[in-house]
């Protein structure tokens, strides 16, 4: 990392050492002669599939001993670590704007020359370079898995009531009717976690708004007053079919009243499930994109890289790095992960997807796909609560008012990258 680079970097994580004990996060070397190559991993819920993999990897190569670490606040941990110089040969990040931010201070190696990038899906390679806060040339990260976000739906309640999957806004609308009608409540939400506002938010907005729209205002190509008011207005058009006072009922809620059939449908992501059926092992769900537009070919289902996969530049082994990468992206490996964490490969090939995934697969498999826009978002803005906010608000210019104010407060978080985007652009002319 350049000195400017990593001044900046510690400085901004520099109370981060002194919260955090540094005891036992170092892997140490081996005694056994091998080359080791170490790996941290952000999603300790995913540990014993690491564990599976780890074990087939070192007990199938004589030369190479890979060690995997999953602690629980893994960012905190990785990033104190980069602070200190202690870094492992490959990290397992998501892609959003933790990844964009150790690009941008030059952590990663450019693995271009990698044979099997050419076998991830080119969505999933161009979400990253859309994460890139200025054009940067090469390959920096291996798109390993992904999930997705739409509307779950009780599939035996729609069976039993013939209604059909809705291909349009328009559709989806008359669909919320006709079951409300029925006497059924058509969604369930529980916004009384925050974060939970950004679900049907992400859903919608890949459909209605540009992709890069986040580029665009740094560059001062438009506004999200622009960009984001369709998505705010259908946003706000959900709270009509939902549970009376959303901000009283949490995730934990939601996911429980759904799995106990009280509402047809649920705007929330494929990472939902395990919650839901820890109520209900037996529900039949599935999921289809939301369809935010009158016209279907212009909907596309909002999935992210839930994991990836890079090599830091300090990696003093890029070969032994390379070995694990072609490991972990073997097809019999990510089946595995697969199979634990019930997700969607970022690679091309024939995998076997959970069935709850069956109404998004056309999708899939087309490619028609989009990163979620809060990946885009600084942490300390926090888009989450002004949604929340902005539909709490029934005053007649209630669009108006959050729309602005999330300009103004792009600008106030995003100063210095605005910025820098700005003397990149004048570089071009």
């Amino acid at each position: 990392m350049n000195i400017k680079k990593k001044i900046a970097f510690a400085a901004s994580l520099a109370t981060l050492i002194s919260a955090f004990s540094m005891t036992g996060c170092s892997f140490g070397g081996s005694d056994s002669g091998k080359t080791v190559i170490t790996m941290l991993q952000y999603k300790p819920e995913a540990t014993k599939a690491f564990e599976k993999m780890e074990e087939r990897f070192n007990s199938t190569h004589d030369d190479i001993e890979l060690k995997i670490e999953s602690p629980n606040e893994a960012m905190t941990v990785l990033k104190t670590r980069l602070v200190r110089e202690d870094y492992p040969d490959i990290i397992g990040i998501g892609g959003d704007i933790n990844y964009s931010n150790f690009l941008d201070a030059e952590l990663f190696m450019d693995i271009s020359d990698f044979d099997l990038v050419s076998e991830i899906k080119p969505a999933y390679l161009q979400i990253d370079k859309d994460l890139e806060f200025i054009p940067t040339e090469g390959v920096y990260a291996m798109p390993y898995v992904a999930n997705a976000a739409g509307i779950l739906y009780n599939r035996e309640m729609f069976n039993e009531h013939g209604w059909q999957i809705p291909k349009t806004w328009t559709e989806f609308i008359d669909l919320c009717e006709t079951i409300q009608s029925e006497g059924i409540q058509p969604l369930y939400l529980g916004y009384k976690d925050t974060w939970t506002t950004l679900a049907p938010w992400n859903a919608l907005a890949v459909g209605i708004a540009d992709a890069d729209i986040c580029s665009q205002v740094n560059a001062g190509k438009t506004t999200f007053a622009e960009g984001y008011r369709e998505v705010a207005e259908k946003t706000k058009a959900l709270l009509q079919y939902a549970e009376p006072n959303p901000y009283a009922y949490s995730y934990n809620d939601a996911c429980t009243a759904f799995a106990r059939g009280e509402s047809a449908m649920y705007t929330i992501g494929s990472y939902a499930v395990p919650q839901i059926q820890s109520v209900n092992p037996d529900m039949d769900i599935d999921s289809f994109p939301f369809p935010a537009n009158d016209n279907e070919a212009d909907n596309l289902l909002n999935s992210g890289i839930d994991l990836q996969f890079s090599i830091m530049k300090e990696c003093d082994n890029k070969e032994a790095a390379y070995e694990v990468l072609r490991f972990l992206f073997d097809d019999e490996t990510i089946q595995i992960y697969l199979d634990e964490q019930n997700a969607i490969p970022c690679k091309k090939g024939d995998f076997t997807l959970p069935s709850m995934l069956d109404g998004m697969r056309e999708y899939i498999q087309a490619d028609r796909m989009s990163d979620y826009h809060d990946h885009h978002y600084p942490s300390e803005m926090s888009v989450d609560a002004m949604i929340q906010t902005f539909l709490m608000d029934n005053s007649d210019n209630s669009v108006d008012t959050f729309l602005n104010r999330f300009d103004k407060e792009w600008i106030r978080y995003n100063r210095d990258l605005i910025e820098k985007v700005r003397k990149y652009e004048e570089g071009l002319k």
